[in-house]
């Protein structure tokens, strides 16, 4: 079966060729980063613009670069949740005019969910049942997973992602956008020392498998910034703000590191609560955009190791947000006797 995928939930347009949920033909993703930049975030009308501006020459270059023409299209898979509204319309407007056009059945696919099989492109089934984990800008959750599609969250994130923590701790040091491979960078830099500032880790209680970082995030502002001057009691003068050293290059170094090095600790906190309620668990399945961090990519092969588990982790290339992960996903769910119609809505929020 040759898929037809497309993604465009946040700032990145992209298109994907999968043939029979595994073998990825081509896979173009346009992204929008030199957009957002001088915002430090993504501004979604900004993001939805630049889709309708990207989709069709994504859509034609994935195509082109798998080698087959649109009559040879068997499926199209669009991520229609979660994600902003104006973007995720946009992809889910051209694939709809795609499978009308064609005459080829359309899949709905969750965005996060696809994340969990962005790592099966390209390799066999792995053994189940499976732990997950997604990190990314948007979602930080854990999974039990019984099949590829057989998937139950055991827990998720009550307030900022691990993927929005880094990027708003980079703004807070003054790095670019997007901020996870910065601090990624900086915290690997010779002589980083992640054991500077003993930030936060959260744990929510000591059966809690969600996740919160907040509080990281924070600790980080006052140590970067320092923290805010206590209030004047009544008929006493202000009190000073409390002095800040200087947020020196090594002093940005440390701080980088040791947040990472937090955050990180907060996963794999709830990743050894959560294996204890799976029965025989055989993997470990991570996906997302953090999963590209490469404090991230060695606690997952430790932690792995450590329990006797395989680990499934996307190339590089498929932590980010990409179509092939939703073709993957697509077949795999229409194989499974799903299928939508021109009735599928755009949702902004999860059901995964």
């Amino acid at each position: 079966m040759i898929v037809l995928g497309i993604e465009s939930s946040c700032d990145e347009t992209a298109a994907s060729v999968v043939i029979d949920g595994r073998e990825v033909r081509s896979s173009i993703v346009a992204s929008q980063y030199e957009l957002h930049e001088e915002f430090g975030g993504v501004v979604p009308e900004i993001a939805s613009r630049a889709h309708e501006q990207h989709i069709l020459p994504v859509v034609r270059d994935a195509i082109a670069q798998a080698g087959i023409t649109q009559a040879d299209i068997d499926l199209i898979a669009i991520g229609h949740r979660p994600g902003l509204i104006g973007s995720l319309l946009v992809g889910l407007s051209a694939a709809k005019a795609l499978s009308w056009s064609l005459g080829v059945p359309l899949v709905g696919v969750d965005h996060v969910h696809a994340h969990l099989y962005a790592g099966m492109l390209g390799r066999d089934e792995p053994q189940y049942p499976a732990l997950g984990l997604v990190v990314s800008g948007g979602h930080t959750s854990i999974y039990e997973l019984r099949s590829a599609l057989k998937v139950k969250r055991l827990g998720t994130t009550i307030d900022d992602a691990i993927g929005e923590a880094f990027d708003k701790v980079a703004s807070i040091l003054g790095l670019g956008h997007p901020g996870g491979p910065q601090i990624d960078a900086l915290a690997r830099e010779p002589g980083a020392n992640d054991r500077s500032f003993d930030f936060p880790v959260s744990r929510l209680g000591k059966d809690s498998l969600d996740f919160s970082y907040s509080g990281l995030k924070t600790a980080v502002l006052y140590e970067a910034k320092g923290k805010p001057a206590p209030p004047a009691l009544p008929g006493k003068d202000p009190l000073p703000k409390p002095e800040v050293p200087e947020l020196t290059p090594e002093r940005m170094r440390d701080i980088a590191a040791s947040f990472q090095r937090a955050a990180v600790r907060a996963l794999t906190i709830k990743l050894d609560r959560a294996i204890e309620r799976i029965d025989g668990c055989q993997t470990l399945i991570v996906g997302g955009g953090v999963s590209a961090n490469t404090l991230v990519r060695s606690k997952m092969h430790e932690f792995a190791g450590a329990h006797g588990l395989e680990l499934i982790i996307p190339q590089i290339g498929y932590c980010v947000d990409n179509a092939a992960m939703i073709a993957g996903l697509g077949e795999r769910l229409f194989s499974s006797g799903q299928a939508d119609d021109l009735t599928l809505s755009a949702v902004p929020t999860t059901a995964c």
